[in-house]
């Protein structure tokens, strides 16, 4: 167990998140998943970053909680390992020499339950989503479905972006910066809509890749990108003396 990095910009319950995530991968708490007040005194947290993470855990379907008899694994949970801290898609296109730009699908105010849930705010909140067909050259490589708060959202209703980093245009429309964030990648058979907007061939499957973004301790986006499982490639550099994972998006 590692202590966590009260330095970093990462708040403490996301990186208590990625390290229950990380026990939880390597076969712990298959007996017993700790209460709040056990996480609480393992990791010197307030009960509310212990609920947090948990919480978290819980909407991830990692992790079940009944009322008066705490938390547990649900049978067969899904695994996780995280691998990489950002899924970058414009710099690993631009990285490959090959142009970069996006159709912006869909753009506007909206109300959507789950993605308010992610974001913390209430189930009703109004939020900016923001739809976009990612380009690689001529290819569509990636369907990028973002989901912002109001308040920031509503600056990008008139922004370009049809091409370069969504952040990059939240940072400059609306002076907010990402510092942060949490990423679960997994496959996928593809829809019909989704294999005709990637032009995906019969038989492959694509990358679901979600994320929650922070800008300090706030959550500024959530994502569902669908990314080609035939053109993108997510590549995990370790070392066996147990030194922290580093990865990149390819």
């Amino acid at each position: 167990m590692d202590a966590l990095d009260r330095g970093s910009p990462m708040p403490l319950w996301a990186q208590l998140e990625a390290q229950l995530r990380a026990r939880i991968s390597a076969g712990e708490f298959e007996d017993h998943f700790p209460a709040d007040a056990e996480l609480v005194a393992q990791y010197g947290v307030s009960r509310h970053t212990a609920r947090a993470a948990v919480g978290r855990l819980q909407a991830a379907g990692l992790v079940e909680r009944e009322r008066g008899r705490g938390s547990r694994l649900p049978p067969a949970a899904e695994l996780e390992q995280s691998i990489a801290p950002f899924y970058a898609l414009a710099a690993a296109i631009a990285g490959s020499g090959l142009a970069e730009h996006a159709h912006v699908l869909r753009r506007g105010v909206v109300r959507h339950p789950a993605a308010a849930a992610q974001l913390g705010l209430a189930r009703d909140a109004e939020l900016v989503h923001i739809r976009r067909l990612r380009f690689a050259g001529d290819e569509p490589l990636a369907l990028d479905n973002s989901w912002l708060p109001i308040d920031v959202g509503r600056r990008l209703l008139d922004a370009d972006l049809d091409r370069g980093s969504l952040y990059e245009c939240m940072a400059s429309e609306a002076n907010v910066r990402v510092t942060a964030g949490t990423e679960r990648i997994r496959a996928a058979l593809p829809g019909a809509a989704e294999r005709k907007l990637l032009a995906l061939p019969p038989g492959e499957a694509m990358l679901v890749v979600e994320r929650v973004a922070y800008a300090d301790e706030r959550a500024v986006e959530y994502r569902r990108s669908v990314v080609r499982g035939d053109r993108v490639a997510f590549v995990a550099n370790w070392r066996p003396s147990g030194g922290e994972v580093a990865g990149r998006g390819g």
